[in-house]
Formats: structure tokens, sequence, C-alpha cells
């Protein structure tokens, strides 16, 4: 979590953030859903381990490197076939690099279609495991590695420690909180709507049973008054029947 310089001041949390030992700074962030201006939010992150770096009092403004990686499971770049993107502040005129101590990474999971054998570097492998991880339940001879195997050792949920398992519960459970509320809200629509369309359609049947109803009640008292010998014109002001009407049934 890094916070704002105010009380006002939005914070925000990382998926994660980290230095290394020779002062560059990382933020990792991974997404499945896609957000409508995910580019300004990584832009928006990288701000905060740049402004974390001023010095109170004399300070010569010199900047540690900062690295933005975003691994997002849907497309980002919607007119180019790569799924892996280098970004950096360049000059538009010579296209040459302006300021290396600013890089974003950007990985797009849906474009990597690569399958087991043709997996060629560590890099291919590890977009293959973060795209497929939740499929295997053990690791691949083809992702052996001591790295691939660590990773896997970590993914199992029978490793975690018992406030560790009681952390990941609660998160299963919340999850699980939100996705019935929006399903019972959708069944809730779903059912809403229909009763409504039902309620119209029974009082459209029934205005429609009352008018034809009360037409025949009006033919029936213009016959009647037709046996009479009473005059087209008196039945139409009685029944609201036209003479037309009255002639018909004449």
């Amino acid at each position: 979590e890094q916070l704002g310089n105010g009380q006002n001041e939005r914070k925000v949390v990382f998926d994660i953030y980290c230095k290394t030992d020779c002062g560059k700074y990382f933020i990792v962030e991974m997404q499945k859903v896609q957000q409508a201006y995910f580019k300004d939010r990584s832009i928006y992150y990288s701000t905060f381990p740049i402004q974390s770096q001023a010095v109170k009092g004399k300070w010569n403004f010199r900047l540690d490197a900062v690295f933005t990686i975003a691994i997002v499971d849907f497309v980002l770049f919607d007119d180019e076939s790569s799924y892996h993107h280098s970004i950096k502040l360049i000059d538009e005129q010579t296209g040459k690099v302006f300021y290396d101590k600013l890089s974003y990474k950007y990985i797009e999971l849906p474009k990597f279609t690569k399958i087991l054998k043709e997996l060629e570097t560590n890099f291919e492998r590890w977009l293959y495991l973060l795209k497929k991880l939740p499929t295997f339940d053990r690791c691949p001879p083809e992702l052996k590695g001591k790295i691939f195997e660590k990773l896997f050792r970590y993914a199992e949920i029978s490793q975690l420690t018992p406030a560790e398992m009681k952390e990941y519960k609660k998160s299963i459970e919340e999850y699980a909180d939100v996705q019935n509320a929006m399903e019972f809200a959708e069944e809730k629509g779903k059912r809403i709507g229909k009763e409504e369309g039902m309620e119209e359609g029974l009082m459209k049947g029934r205005e429609e049973g009352m008018e034809k109803g009360m037409e025949k009640e009006k033919i029936l008292i213009a016959q009647n008054c037709l046996k009479e010998g009473l005059s087209t014109e008196i039945i139409s002001k009685l029944t609201g029947l036209s003479v037309e009407q009255i002639k018909s049934i004449m």
C-alpha cells in the first residue's frame, strides 16, 4: 500500500512493489478484468515510487529507475498482434530514448498462443504458466527447473500456513459473496422483467376482453332497438356505434 502525500490524497495498492539491491523499483500489476483506462492507471502508479525518492533539503534530483510491468488477461493494444510491449519516453524526431530510467512493460496473455512443445525460452514458459496454471495439478515435465518447481510449491494450497489458509478462505468467501450477490441481482431482474411482462399481458388481455365485451353488448342493444323500429340516428346516440356500423348490423 502506497499512501498519498496528504490525508485527502488517493492511495494505491500494488500487486507487487519491490526495490532491488541496486536501487531499481519494480511495480507488477496483474489484471484479469478489462478496464477503460488501464494505461492511465499504470502511468499513475509509476508516479508513486518516483515521488517517494524526493529528499527534504538539498537534493540534486537524481532518480533511481522505475519499471512498471503489467500482465493482463485481455487485449490492451487492439491494432497490434504482438503480446509483449516495451514502452519508454523517446524523442519523436529521432526515435532515440530520451529517458532510460522509466520503463513500462505490457504483456497481453490472450495473444500468447504457444503450446507446451513450442516453448523455447524461460520467458515463454513463464507466460504459458501464468496463463495455464489453474489447469495444472502438477508441474509438466516440459517446465522442469528449480524456479518453476518453486512456483508450483507456492501454488499448492496445502502448503499454506494456518494464518495464510484463513486469509485465503476469507478471500474465497468474499469472492463467493460478490458472485452470489451478482447472480441474485441478475435472477431478480429477470424475474421482475418476466412478472412485469406477464402483468402487462394480462392487463392488455383484460382491456381487449372488456372492449370486445362492450362492443358485443352495444351490438345486442342495437339489434333490439332495430327490432323496435328505432331510427339509426337514435340507436347511434344510445350505443355510441356509428351509423355505418348500425347499417351493417341491419
